[in-house]
């Protein structure tokens, strides 16, 4: 580690030992004539350390976290009834839909194998790491498409946003979920054609460390919340 203009920096490791691949770093591509010991491609931004890419996303984490724990509140405390102490007399059971099950299983699988392609990023096996990015990718997409089905299986039971509280719930908080795992597809795309380009900088690098990190709260929100919407 050395210190240039107070950043902290990493020289030698552009591409993970050297075999650095692409020059998207954001600034002027080869060595730098102030820093000739840094490989080709590797650019003051790429030596800017990943910590503050890591702080942003977890500051976006804890955003996201802080909103469905404002609705799960809410979902607890409109289910029970006052009076009672029970469930309240409008809150009725939702029967699973078939196609939950299977999103379930894949975004499961998902976070499995962006944790493949994660790992094989840093062996530098990047055929490994591309294929392995791109079935997450898909299985992303699939999830999208299977939480579709679910409220396509829904509407068929005449079960609709405006059915009764439980169903609202349903809809609102399972919609929510997709919409901020669409960001997350979306940031897996990016990362996805630059490794069908080879274009693995180092910031591509951090960018592949942060999305794992969003994805995987995605998989866990989304299972925290069939749990919620479902058994409980």
């Amino acid at each position: 580690m050395m210190a240039v203009s107070g950043i902290n920096v990493k020289p030698g490791i552009g591409a993970g030992g050297g075999q650095h691949m692409g020059g998207d770093g954001g600034g002027p591509q080869g060595n730098d004539p102030n820093h000739p010991d840094w490989p080709p491609g590797f650019s003051r931004d790429d030596a800017i350390e990943p910590k503050k890419y890591k702080i942003g996303m977890w500051l976006g984490i804890i955003s996201v976290a802080m909103l469905f724990v404002a609705l799960t509140s809410a979902y607890i405390i409109r289910q029970i009834d006052k009076d009672s102490g029970g469930l309240a007399k409008d809150w009725f059971p939702l029967q699973i839909p078939s196609a939950l099950w299977i999103t379930t299983g894949v975004i499961l699988i998902s976070s499995i194998t962006f944790e493949f392609a994660r790992r094989a990023l840093k062996k530098n096996q990047y055929e490994q790491f591309k294929n392995w990015l791109v079935i997450t990718t898909a299985l992303g997409a699939i999830f999208l498409i299977g939480q579709v089905i679910a409220w396509r299986q829904l509407a068929g039971q005449g079960i609709y946003l405006s059915s009764h509280p439980h169903s609202s719930f349903f809809y609102i908080l399972s919609g929510l979920h997709a919409v901020h795992l669409i960001g997350g597809v979306m940031a897996l795309s990016y990362v996805t054609l630059a490794a069908l380009k080879l274009r693995i900088t180092e910031r591509k690098r951090n960018a592949v460390e942060v999305t794992s990190l969003y994805w995987h709260f995605m998989d866990g929100l989304w299972i925290y919340l069939f749990v919620l919407l479902f058994f409980f």
